[in-house]
């Protein structure tokens, strides 16, 4: 069994587009702007209990930074960054404080899993928000769009975990198995094949996938 290689970066989704493959056929694909990701902090076992490095990603106005994480940049002597993710590699070694992430560190063929947020879509009902069935929609009907009954008589209370209205959307969503059509490091875009969670602008992570 070959050994994973952990690689991530991190991401601007621009929006969606189509190209064409050498058999012009058209292929939906979404395009990530993939800007250098900096490397602030090594963490290792013998100091934190684990293995890892933080990368901080898009620069910001020092003014609009908190202490703590203005501590962090001013340490590493870096530009404040507005995000700040920790990513698990093979060999911390491998990386120094100031060390560069790029879009070149993924190939077209390659198989990554992408997280982001969903769009938020506010308070919603239950129909749109668990995909219940509605009733009918007659107008003797005392019973269109509501969640129907919310339990028993017997304990006198809703119980936790019942599916009812509410906040819908802004999740932390991760789509498996998507695959990367094209990359230009010259530009730092990343094209991957299908839809990704998220708005326009939205942040996104793509890494190599857990299952390819």
């Amino acid at each position: 069994m070959a050994i994973k290689t952990h690689k991530s970066i991190m991401g601007i989704k621009v929006g969606m587009t189509q190209v064409f493959d050498d058999a012009g056929k058209a292929i939906p694909v979404t395009v990530v702007q993939a800007d250098p990701n900096v490397v602030l902090q090594k963490k290792k076992v013998a100091t934190d209990g684990y293995d890892a490095i933080q990368v901080g990603f898009l620069n910001i106005r020092e003014k609009l930074v908190n202490k703590p994480k203005m501590g962090i940049f001013a340490k590493a002597r870096l530009k404040p960054c507005r995000h700040i993710r920790e990513f698990k590699v093979d060999n911390v070694d491998d990386y120094e404080v100031g060390t560069e992430i790029k879009a070149d560190i993924f190939s077209a063929g390659e198989v990554v899993d992408v997280v982001g947020t969903s769009k938020g879509k506010g308070f919603s009902g239950a129909v749109k928000r668990h995909n219940m069935a509605r009733g009918s929609m007659g107008h003797g009907s005392k019973y269109h769009r509501r969640p129907g009954s919310l339990g028993a008589m017997g304990p006198a209370r809703v119980f936790r975990g019942r599916k009812m209205p509410g906040h819908y959307g802004g999740d932390r969503i991760t789509i498996q198995g998507l695959k990367i059509v094209k990359v230009y490091p010259e530009k730092n875009l990343i094209l991957i094949k299908g839809a990704i969670p998220g708005p326009r602008k939205g942040l996104v992570l793509i890494k190599n996938s857990i299952k390819a």
